[in-house]
């Protein structure tokens, strides 16, 4: 699912990265906002308040706006540098950079949560928009920008698109590709919504705090692993049975 691009891509790996990644995302969206009243996974709120200080010339004030917009956008950069800096390396996931860096970083908040008092939580809050920008970045890159799983508004307008184009065989025939986009989209909306619980129950139940973050990361890294081990078990089974076909 980390891996396959273009024609080789089906809706089952696209599937399984929206499940993982939208999942992760809505951790980190209700952790953040219970953490620092922000919201971490985007940027189109933030947008609203800097613009508005911008118009009542508290440029000041609307500087933390634009450095958490800014984030998500270096965020989303760098994966994209990334990828397109090491995608002519055939031995390396191009995918496995962004993934560990988000979850470094994941690692990162919440230990440090646990040893020193947070003094500087905006930083805190553009390192997690850092996060989800390069997250966003290469799972749109890794799907040929059919998935996207940080943010809903874009979702909700493309679901309800679809089952509108359902109503209308004849104009629309393509009925499969139709319900398989459906299907995608709900099922990022709804582990998006199910990481949201998860991560509030981790955060004010079970008391982790910011350590809920350090979940998030183990889930990135465990999914990450396990697929690289599935590739390499695919390769190793295809040339056994190239060997014996000789």
């Amino acid at each position: 699912m980390f891996r396959h691009q273009g024609e080789s891509r089906t809706l089952k790996h696209n599937l399984q990265i929206a499940i993982i990644l939208s999942f992760v995302a809505g951790i980190v969206n209700v952790t953040g906002f219970l953490a620092f009243k922000q919201l971490t996974t985007n940027v189109t709120g933030h947008f609203a308040l800097f613009i508005n200080d911008v118009a009542t010339f508290n440029f000041w004030k609307g500087t933390i706006y634009f450095l958490y917009i800014f984030s998500f956008l270096f965020g989303s950069f760098s994966s994209s540098f990334l990828i397109e800096k090491f995608k002519e390396n055939k031995k390396l996931n191009v995918f496995f950079l962004p993934t560990i860096i988000e979850s470094l970083i994941l690692i990162s908040i919440g230990i440090l949560s646990n040893t020193i008092e947070m003094k500087s939580p905006d930083l805190i809050v553009c390192l997690l928009l850092f996060a989800m920008g390069l997250q966003n970045s290469f799972v749109t890159k890794i799907s040929n920008a059919v998935v996207r799983t940080t943010h809903l508004t874009g979702l909700f307008t493309d679901l309800g698109i679809d089952i509108s184009q359902l109503l209308f065989p004849k104009e629309y025939p393509y009925r499969e590709k139709l319900k398989a986009n459906i299907k995608l989209r709900i099922y990022i909306i709804s582990f998006f919504f199910a990481g949201g619980l998860v991560g509030g129950f981790l955060y004010s139940k079970v008391d982790l705090k910011l350590n809920t973050l350090i979940f998030c990361a183990l889930i990135l890294i465990v999914s990450l692993f396990y697929d690289n081990f599935r590739y390499q078990l695919i390769k190793i089974r295809r040339k056994f049975t190239s060997n014996l076909v000789e």
